[in-house]
């Protein structure tokens, strides 16, 4: 064979090996709702879509912007995921940077004192299901109280009405659960 066209088949078969190895960290189809079971049951007043991103910040980085309740894991070549989300009401609203510092499944809830100062009629600790104000899943940011999470009120994606922590549905925390790791930067802006 000559190197010519060994060469050639050299660059396609890396370029199809690189097109496979991208289409399985991100398939559109998946994301656009068309993959099997993505959005099955999906309760989000809010659609999760692809679209054009051009911050400053590297893919695999989840910004969320408070003002715009919405929530954008940067991908590659200026797009990013983006969510819809609950945000913090009046007076619990925060930026800064933090990185996922922990992962859990179900997490259990357990509020924080300051919160059982302001609503002593919750309950001291809850373990995880359903019925868990954090969801299917939490990821927690930093040593801050602060958490990504699931909401079993899909209903208040898109208002103000949390204690600091940012709410997804169940549908949509779990994708973005799949997607990111302990150690990725959070961005939060108002």
């Amino acid at each position: 064979m000559s190197r010519f066209l060994t060469t050639v088949l050299a660059t396609t078969l890396a370029s199809v090996v690189a097109t496979t190895a991208h289409a399985q960290f991100f398939d559109s189809r998946d994301v656009m709702g068309f993959g099997p079971n993505f959005f099955a049951g999906s309760s989000s007043p809010i659609s999760r879509e692809v679209v054009m991103y051009s911050g400053p910040y590297a893919p695999g980085t989840v910004v969320i912007n408070t003002s715009e309740r919405r929530l954008y894991l940067v991908l590659q070549g200026g797009r990013a995921l983006r969510y819809g989300i609950g945000v913090g009401r009046d007076g619990f609203r925060w930026s800064g940077v933090h990185r996922i510092s922990a992962k859990r499944e179900w997490p259990s809830w357990t509020p924080p004192k300051q919160m059982l100062r302001r609503r002593p009629d919750l309950p001291r600790h809850m373990a995880g299901g359903i019925d868990n104000p954090l969801g299917a899943r939490a990821m927690y940011l930093g040593s801050t109280l602060y958490r990504i999470h699931g909401s079993n009120e899909p209903e208040t994606i898109g208002q103000a009405v949390s204690s600091g922590c940012f709410r997804m549905t169940n549908e949509d925390v779990a994708d973005l659960y799949d997607r990111v790791r302990v150690g990725t930067t959070v961005v939060v802006r108002n």
